[in-house]
């Protein structure tokens, strides 16, 4: 976001960035469509980030460059990818085996909205003819160990995705752990949700202007 020729906040990469830093060596870590994508790009100096996709790979490695795509070489959201050294390919069921076994350290999610109890909403806003769509997401909620949101921190018509209560169809409930957005990264406590950094240029009362859901510090 550019205010007066003023950067304010992250860009996505930079978004993706800290996503990674959070991600503890050696985590096994699952990421969903769109946005989270962009962390696989990432993995901290000195660290081992596993990367798993659920449609059946283990070891994904960053986005390929341009004209080195292989078309048979994709993620669960049909994007082109790379192996990292010793990945491995297995069975779709085996995939969410894993995932439902509890073996997978760390997800990371798009929402269109979070509560402020760490409720997550990121399949379909309910709207009439909407297609439904949540894919593997109610299982990665329910059986991966730690749940990391990265989001823009408005939608386009500037509401908040961060609510009192979500209104849209619920993919888990109390689920999320750590919510990075363009603006702040912010935990979900039992307190409710503390903003633990803020972005460039953006200060806490900024921050509260955005944001429906009750923020501390």
């Amino acid at each position: 976001m550019v205010d007066n020729q003023i950067k304010i906040g992250w860009s996505k990469t930079e978004m993706a960035q800290k996503v990674a830093l959070d991600i503890p060596d050696g985590s096994y870590v699952n990421l969903g469509i769109g946005m989270p994508e962009m962390v696989a790009d990432f993995v901290p100096e000195g660290r081992e980030l596993i990367y798993q996709t659920e449609n059946g790979l283990l070891g994904m490695g960053p986005v390929p460059e341009v004209g080195q795509e292989d078309l048979e070489l994709i993620n669960a959201g049909k994007k082109p990818v790379t192996t990292n050294p010793g990945a491995c390919f297995f069975h779709h069921a085996d995939s969410f085996t894993m995932i439902r076994g509890g073996h997978i350290d760390v997800c990371v999610l798009g929402a269109m909205q979070i509560s402020e109890e760490g409720d997550l909403a990121n399949w379909s806003t309910g709207a009439a003819n909407a297609i439904p769509a949540v894919g593997g997401a109610m299982d990665l909620v329910a059986g991966v160990k730690r749940i990391f949101v990265i989001t823009q921190h408005n939608t386009k018509d500037g509401k908040s995705k961060l609510v009192k209560q979500c209104s849209y169809p619920l993919t888990g409930k109390g689920v999320v752990e750590t919510i990075y957005t363009n603006l702040a990264i912010i935990d979900v406590k039992e307190e409710g949700l503390y903003v633990r950094e803020l972005g460039p240029n953006v200060n806490f009362e900024y921050l509260k202007e955005r944001t429906e859901a009750q923020l501390f510090q």
